[in-house]
This record gives structure tokens, C-alpha cells and sequence, in this order.
């Protein structure tokens, strides 16, 4: 497996997130992502990390979709992968509608089409020819108008487009036109069903198999010394996850909630989310099951996360990506390079 990790800048620490990054690569990490929810951007520190690195891929993880235009995603790709030397990888996502509407001020509308024609709209940008689209959700140039088809004054690029999805249709559409899939919430044993089935069917329109599609999962790696450290731990996680079953979208619409459900969890999930959005926030996390924590997680001693691991691997992830907890910076690198060292030796599948 692939190794890789995701940092966000929700307090603006970048130097310690920039040291961490350029650390990682000398552990031997494989690819950084940049997430981009409510805090930071994920472009401007992606140009930043360029510059400090030298090998790691570095990748967007992810851009929203109707926070900037088709050509503008395309550009920023193309500007990255220019100042990356080739080392940038295209993540996008639909997030939901608390941040797009909530935030931004933009309806949550159509996310299928809108992901459909913005990877076929950023794909044309790539090929430096000049852009001509007629879809349902993008006109370019707009009809009527003064303007004729363009191009953007780069040189052409090929760069790996990844996308963030968790519902069934989403997920078809990542097997049918995506080069990976950014995935989360994920539990091994469920995954088939939950997801893999979605993602084959995708794969199956386009003519290609899951030999052809990069699974990079990602997870919260935490190394502890002793079974005993473990409720602590766990405890801490459980309010993380009432958050993501509940406040990671509004009452009705949650694809974190909505992907638990399906992996077994459904009458957990809609509790924890009645009792968050009733302001009970303590009484979400109590209802988070050691169980739910342990099977989306790499938590646990050395010999518990190896073996996790080996699960992971069997399941088809060709990419793990690591979230190492840590209060300090050397407690994060600690985790991640005991995590690195286990997956290193794992034997090729």
C-alpha cells in the first residue's frame, strides 16, 4: 500500500503544518493532501508545500464544487502541477449543503451533473485546446453572448483526478470517471456493500476494473503503548464522530451519517444525530460504541493496528491515508512513523 496523509488549516499554524509535511517526506510518506472545509483554502498552502518539498505527491483533499468555476479548478490544477514539477493531484468533492449554502451562499444543486461536467469541463482545460461545453449545469461560452471559445494561455497538463464521495451514486460516477477515490468512513468488512459494489458498477460503464481506480482510504492512527490507554483514547474520538454523524451537514442531509447507516449503524446514527441537533452534544458521543470508533479507525496498540491494517489491505485499499493523532509535533510523527514502518512491511498483495 501507498502511504499518505491529510493536513487542514483550521488554526493557521502553518509552520508546524509545514514542518510536519516536510518531515513526513523524510519518513518516506508517499502523498499530502490539503483539506479544504471551513478553514483555509487548500490551494495556497498546496503552492507553499511545493516549494518545501521535493518528492511527496501533494494533492487538493478537496476542492468544493461551486465555490469557484470549472476553468478556474483547471487552472489552479494546471498553475500547481507547474510549480509542483508534476507532483500535483486533483481532488475534488461536492461537500453538502451546510458549507456550500450555509457558507458560501451557493445552492447545493444537481451536485451529480455538477461533478459529471466539472471533471469533463477540467479535462478539456487540460489539453490546452480551446473550451467549448454544453451541459445542464455549465454553458461555456454562454449562449447569446459576446464571447467565443478560449484557452488558457498554460501549458498542457495530465493530472490525476481524485474524488471525495460517499453516496451510491456519487460513488458510481467516482468508478465510472475518476483516477482515484477519496474515501472515508470506512469499515473493511461492510465495504463491499457499502461501497465497492457502487464503485464496480461505475467501473463496469467505462470498461475498466478496480485495477484502474486508486483506493486511498483514510483513517486517525493512534499507536498506544497498552490496552489500558484505550478508553481514553476511544472517549476522546467519540464526540469527533458525533460531529460527523451530525454537524458534517444539517438534520436531513449527512453522507457521513448516511454511510455509518449503511455499514450497520443505521438506529446509532439517526439517534446520535436527533440528540446533536437537540443540543445534546454529550449525549451523541455516549451513544458512539467502542465498536464504531475501533472498526473506521487505526486506534490501538502495535500489534492491534498491524492487524488492522492487513484488513485494510485485504479489503483493496492501494492507498491508506493517515491521520496521526498527537498533541505536539513529535507525538504525530511518532504515530505515523510506527504506522509507516507497518506498512512497509507488509507484503505486497
Amino acid at each position: 500500500m501507498r502511504t499518505a496523509t491529510t493536513v487542514e488549516g483550521t488554526g493557521g499554524d502553518w509552520h508546524t503544518i509545514s514542518e510536519f509535511v516536510v518531515e513526513a517526506e523524510k519518513l518516506g510518506l508517499d502523498m499530502c493532501w490539503v483539506a479544504e472545509a471551513w478553514g483555509s483554502d487548500a490551494p495556497s498552502p498546496l503552492g507553499y508545500l511545493a516549494a518545501r518539498t521535493e518528492r511527496i505527491l501533494l494533492g487538493s483533499g478537496v476542492i468544493q464544487l461551486g465555490t469557484r468555476s470549472p476553468v478556474t479548478i483547471a487552472q489552479t490544477a494546471m498553475t500547481l502541477a507547474q510549480l509542483s514539477g508534476g507532483r500535483f493531484l486533483l481532488g475534488l468533492g461536492a461537500s453538502g449543503p451546510q458549507v456550500i449554502e450555509g457558507l458560501h451562499g451557493v445552492p447545493f444543486a444537481h451536485p451529480l451533473r455538477r461533478m459529471r461536467e466539472t471533471v469533463e469541463i477540467v479535462r478539456q482545460v487540460f489539453t490546452g485546446g480551446k473550451i467549448a461545453y454544453r451541459g445542464s449545469e455549465f454553458q461555456i461560452p454562454l449562449p447569446d453572448g459576446q464571447g467565443k471559445p478560449m484557452r488558457v494561455s498554460l501549458e498542457p497538463v495530465s493530472v490525476p483526478i481524485y474524488l471525495a464521495t460517499l453516496s451510491p451514486k456519487m460513488l458510481e460516477l467516482t468508478g465510472e470517471i475518476a483516477d482515484g477515490w477519496l474515501g472515508t468512513s470506512f469499515v473493511p468488512e461492510g465495504a463491499d456493500e457499502a461501497y465497492f459494489s457502487h464503485l464496480d458498477e461505475g467501473l463496469s460503464r467505462s470498461g475498466r476494473t478496480r485495477a484502474d481506480l486508486d483506493i486511498c482510504q483514510g483513517a486517525e492512527v493512534n499507536i498506544v503503548a497498552d490496552e489500558a490507554e484505550l478508553p481514553k483514547v476511544l472517549g476522546s474520538r467519540k464526540l469527533e464522530l458525533a460531529f460527523s454523524l451530525s454537524a458534517m451537514g444539517t438534520s436531513t442531509t449527512n453522507f457521513y451519517n448516511s454511510a455509518y447507516s449503511r455499514q450497520g449503524w443505521s438506529d446509532i446514527a439517526a439517534r446520535v444525530n436527533e440528540r446533536w441537533h437537540a443540543g445534546d452534544r454529550a449525549g451523541a458521543a455516549a451513544l458512539i460504541s467502542d465498536e464504531m470508533v475501533l472498526a473506521t479507525t487505526l486506534i490501538g496498540t502495535y500489534d492491534m493496528v498491524r492487524d488492522r491494517l492487513r484488513v485494510w489491505q485485504e479489503a483493496g485499499v492501494d492507498t491508506v491515508r493517515l491521520y496521526p493523532a498527537g498533541d505536539t509535533l513529535t507525538a504525530r510523527l511518532d504515530n505515523l512513523g510506527q504506522a509507516l514502518d507497518i506498512i512497509h512491511a507488509l507484503p505486497s498483495r
